[in-house]
């Protein structure tokens, strides 16, 4: 038999890095691990299973810490992340500012974009409510979620809205992907929901129709996207 090669440092830790703060948290924790490592003056073997010689959450938030310094800022999934931290994350988009998109037909009006997490053979109609605070959840756990509402929400983990995720006709989320949990979760409630929503000019009790028939986006052209071509979109119904 051949003798058996060390893999190199990019075979072992899975290719390219995917965003720069995984490769931040990567970079600082394997540094502090070495750190580590060198200062104990002892063989791998003697210390890779001894529980003393583990990394901390203190160690986790310092190279968080030094991620922030940069200027960089998570994309949040959850409106509790802002709330809590906004020192952390990026602005949520204003969900009254314009979008100008154009016209529809019919004098209705493009008002937003979103990539669709289950493509239908028909587009839905509906009304909105902001789903955007525990009262609003609460509320509607307590008196039922209103007739044909299409929920606008930020929560992409879903933990907001799941208690009462079925009982809305479809979902427009201003954060995550089609992948994000609550993504996930339309799919298995067979609820239209479109992710990544770019939406203005709309308000409570406006009817709007969304283009749930538009087929999801290439989840692999998703950072290479120069266009709103592949994204469904978001009608305001004139009258």
């Amino acid at each position: 038999m051949g003798s058996q090669q060390t893999p190199s440092p990019r075979h072992k830790w899975g290719g390219e890095h995917s965003t720069p703060s995984v490769k931040a948290f990567h970079t600082g924790i394997r540094a502090r691990m070495q750190e580590k490592f060198e200062g104990s003056g002892r063989r791998w073997e003697e210390v890779v299973f001894d529980p003393a010689f583990v990394l901390t959450s203190a160690d986790c938030v310092a190279v968080e810490a030094e991620l922030l310094a940069t200027g960089y800022r998570f994309d949040h999934s959850a409106q509790i992340s802002v709330v809590e931290n906004p020192e952390k994350y990026k602005a949520p988009p204003d969900a009254a500012a314009e979008v100008e998109l154009g016209d529809g037909e019919g004098g209705d009006v493009i008002v937003g974009v979103g990539d669709n997490a289950l493509p239908l053979d028909r587009d839905v109609e509906g009304i909105v409510r902001f789903v955007d605070t525990i009262e609003k959840v609460m509320d509607m756990m307590g008196d039922g979620v209103p007739p044909d509402t299409i929920a606008v929400i930020e929560d992409a983990g879903g933990t907001l809205t799941a208690p009462i995720l079925e009982g809305f006709k479809g979902v427009l989320c201003k954060g995550g992907t089609i992948k994000s949990h609550l993504a996930v979760l339309s799919r298995e409630f067979r609820i239209p929901c479109l992710m990544a929503v770019e939406v203005g000019g709309i308000a409570d009790g406006d009817r709007v129709r969304i283009e749930s028939s538009k087929p999801p986006p290439d989840t692999s052209a998703e950072a290479a996207r120069t266009s709103r071509t592949d994204r469904a979109r978001i009608w305001k119904i004139s009258g």
